[in-house]
């Protein structure tokens, strides 16, 4: 069909692909180091009760994983109140930076499909698995708040911001 080809490209061709199909075996066995094998130590969440308001606290707790349960959150303080706005939750994250912290605020802009831009407070106001979720960064901080209307937890959300 081809004249210009000789068997020669064939040749060229079926050797290559014998030497690709004898070199696919099954890659050897690796031994783990047991250091592999153990995830590292996760250094515990810092402390941040002193941030948290304690006019109206039911509880305050340290999650040390998951605040929230949130695969992308790492752990931190959770606070409940209740108060004559309603009945919420209060979180804090101290990351290593701001940029991290603001990041994590984009993970929260992710998971809430309804997320409203709070300019003056640069952060998200929106609903994640139906409860309402206020959440905003200020340096190295990730804070929010769960469970109240936009009007109830704005002022809730600077009072905590003037504390961080």
């Amino acid at each position: 069909m081809y004249p210009e080809y000789n068997g020669s490209v064939r040749k060229f061709v079926l050797v290559l692909l014998v030497g690709l199909v004898s070199c696919s075996g099954p890659a050897p066995e690796k031994t783990a180091s047991v250091a592999a094998v153990k995830p590292a130590a996760q250094e515990p969440p810092a402390d941040l009760a002193t941030k948290f308001s304690l006019k109206g606290q039911t509880r305050m707790q340290m999650v040390p994983d998951r605040l929230l349960g949130k695969d992308f959150m790492p752990g931190g303080n959770l606070a409940d109140y209740k108060t004559a706005a309603g009945e919420y939750q209060m979180f804090l994250v101290k990351m290593a930076d701001p940029q991290k912290a603001a990041f994590l605020l984009l993970d929260w802009k992710t998971a809430m499909p309804d997320a409203k831009y709070l300019a003056h407070m640069g952060g998200y106001y929106g609903t994640e698995q139906g409860k309402p979720i206020y959440v905003f960064a200020k340096g190295p901080y990730l804070a929010g708040l769960v469970g109240l209307s936009e009007e109830k937890a704005d002022p809730e959300a600077r009072r905590f911001a003037a504390k961080l």
